[in-house]
């Protein structure tokens, strides 16, 4: 998504929690009940700490004058409208003037409560908001964080009975988002776009699990060596923990034996325990089975989440999954949904999911950290994800050059890859969009050696990815790319690049592209990123633009990536229509293409409109996507 292609504008980033935790008293042990609100059956995110209550009910006050501050809004005492959360608050202009004033950003202040059922320490956690959040509970405040799509988590020592949360949303000024470290290339939507939960801290608590399988066979049904990990934190007295643990599926249930741990008061250990699951249904596309993964101290503290046991492995510029060789096509995805902005419901979410199958994707890609609950859904549909995790920058643009934006840089990759490894459908973390030659400068060089030794030693089960600039790769790979097992690159053939070249001419250019890129990253594992072309019902039939176009177009790409033994994964730019900025109007198309129309605001080379309604393409990519190997 270079600069000349789609424009850069500012957004969010730098992943700096300011959890204020309150030292001292826990809360007691019957930790499930002590919050007296709606089960936890009402939060879409099924994975995490039992005790878990969704805050979905909010009341929204808007504060395009900055005044809320000054009329001590922070205690709770003001009206506004009634709202679920996740939630944007302007959700719909994307163009024209109204556009304009909600992209530049705005103010906004949200209040909600719940019941304490005994006294404690609550931690209230946070999936995204954009841009910064401050919050405060009963007037008093617990802190701050920059940055969306990245969970936080605050935390107080509460009384028995009602407290009231308010968090102000400020996303305005898109050239300070950028400032602090943050970019986005898609529309600068502000408010509590992520779920919001609260839960009791009792005695201990269990967090970070990880699960790492390695197989005896890479037969169906053979054995698998499952190795869980934990974190176990004691904030009661100093003694002896031993927690307790199971992996189940139908009738099968194999018990997790943790060795006990000896814990001060305040002191955190990672535990492992491996077992052997016989018989093991292995997580594939093909058959994405999952496993109920139970994690407990007794009753004082629990962890449930559903896993999939999988093994990759890479070599040779091969990629494998249980032991056979893998080939993925697919598209990006983008959390956003017309009506709701990137405040995405179930449903949304469901819609998104039911797009990729419908196309034939066995995999997707996603610029920045999904949200969990869609996660969840990959999960269980087998669709494999290319998870960005870095800043997005685009167009080999770089800004995390300070010490400072370097710091919150790493910090947010890291933060990215704690909450999404417990997912098996995500098989490669990407460090940097769009790197064009060798880097920018040192700084981009140095995080992404910095970042992939991290990786390699924190999370040995999946690839360390970067992507290239296509218009840009770089003639003899430099040290940015020494430590990544997988390199993607973008190609606009037929769009950006050679739109008035024959059939035969695109694929011979697409040919060589290929060709050079698998001279330069000999050996690493090779992905095209991004290929397609804008479409509406606004040009001629046929003509650059159209649908038509646009489904020939994708399938003269598909053919030639198919016949490619040496290219792992193929994905399509993108599934949805999306809002970038409200005066994008293709960006430098029309540099070669002068006579193409396109809809002010929106990027339009999705397979399916802003609406969800399939277009011409959406047919031809099913088409072709359904007759391969689905892994």
């Amino acid at each position: 998504m270079n600069a000349f292609k789609k424009p850069m504008f500012a957004l969010a980033l730098m992943c700096a929690a300011l959890a204020a935790t309150v030292a001292g008293a826990q809360a007691p042990p019957a930790h499930r009940a002590a919050v007296a609100e709606a089960p936890r059956s009402q939060s879409p995110i099924f994975g995490g700490p039992d005790g878990r209550t969704a805050l979905a009910h909010w009341t929204l006050r808007t504060d395009p004058s900055d005044r809320g501050a000054s009329l001590g809004w922070q205690r709770g005492g003001f009206g506004g409208a009634s709202v679920s959360v996740p939630n944007d608050v302007d959700p719909s202009s994307y163009s024209g003037s109204a556009g304009v004033r909600n992209y530049e950003g705005s103010v906004a202040w949200y209040r909600t409560s719940f019941t304490a059922g005994q006294a404690g320490v609550y931690a209230l956690d946070f999936q995204s908001a954009n841009f910064q959040a401050t919050v405060w509970v009963d007037g008093r405040p617990l802190g701050s964080h920059k940055g969306s799509y990245l969970p936080f988590e605050m935390r107080a020592k509460l009384a028995a009975g009602s407290h009231t949360v308010v968090v102000r949303i400020d996303w305005s000024h898109p050239s300070e988002q950028s400032s602090n470290g943050f970019h986005r290339t898609w529309f600068n939507w502000g408010g509590l776009n992520g779920e919001v939960e609260v839960r009791p801290i009792g005695q201990s608590e269990l967090s970070s699990p990880t699960v790492q399988t390695t197989l005896a066979s890479s037969a169906s049904g053979a054995a698998a060596t499952v190795k869980v990990s934990v974190l176990v934190h004691d904030y009661g007295a100093a003694r002896t923990i031993a927690p307790e643990g199971s992996l189940a599926r139908g009738a099968q249930t194999v018990p997790l034996a943790f060795a006990p741990v000896q814990l001060a008061h305040g002191q955190s250990v990672t535990v492992n325990s491996t077992a052997t699951v016989p018989e093991a249904a292995l997580w594939s596309p093909a058959s994405p089975s999952l496993y109920r993964l139970n994690l407990a101290v007794g009753a004082e503290s629990s962890y449930t989440a559903r896993v999939g046991l999988r093994q990759l492995s890479w070599h040779g510029g091969r990629l494998y999954l249980n032991g056979t060789l893998l080939r993925l096509h697919g598209a990006t995805l983008q959390e956003d949904a017309r009506g709701h902005g990137d405040a995405l419901t179930s449903s949304d979410m469901d819609a998104i999911v039911g797009e990729l199958k419908a196309v034939g994707a066995n995999a997707a890609r996603a610029q920045h950290p999904l949200d969990p609950a869609l996660l969840e859904r990959l999960d269980a549909a087998g669709i494999l994800v290319w998870q960005g995790i870095g800043p997005v920058e685009g167009a080999g643009n770089w800004y995390s050059s300070t010490p400072q934006l370097l710091a919150g840089a790493e910090q947010q990759a890291r933060t990215a890859v704690l909450a999404g490894e417990l997912h098996p459908s995500i098989f490669a973390w990407n460090l940097v969009d769009e790197v064009a030659g060798n880097g920018r400068d040192a700084a981009e060089v140095g995080y992404v050696r910095t970042m992939a030794r991290w990786l390699h030693t924190h999370d040995p089960t999946r690839m360390v990815a970067v992507d290239v600039w296509g218009d840009h790769p770089p003639q003899h790979a430099g040290a940015l790319y020494s430590e990544a097992d997988a390199v993607a690159e973008t190609d606009y053939s037929g769009w950006y690049d050679y739109p008035n070249d024959s059939p035969a001419q695109l694929a011979s250019a697409m040919r060589g592209r290929l060709g050079e890129m698998e001279r330069t990253f000999a050996g690493k594992v090779l992905v095209v990123s991004e290929f397609g072309a804008e479409s509406n019902g606004l040009n001629p039939p046929g003509s650059p633009g159209s649908y038509a176009y646009q489904a020939r177009l994708l399938a003269e790409h598909i053919a030639v990536y198919e016949a490619d033994p040496k290219l792992t994964a193929m994905l399509v730019w993108v599934l949805r229509d999306y809002p970038l900025t409200p005066t994008f109007e293709g960006g430098s198309i029309h540099n070669v293409l002068p006579q193409v129309r396109l809809i002010e605001g929106l990027n339009q080379k999705g397979l399916f409109t802003y609406g969800g309604q399939p277009k011409s393409a959406a047919a031809t990519v099913g088409r072709m996507f359904k007759s391969l190997p689905q892994g």
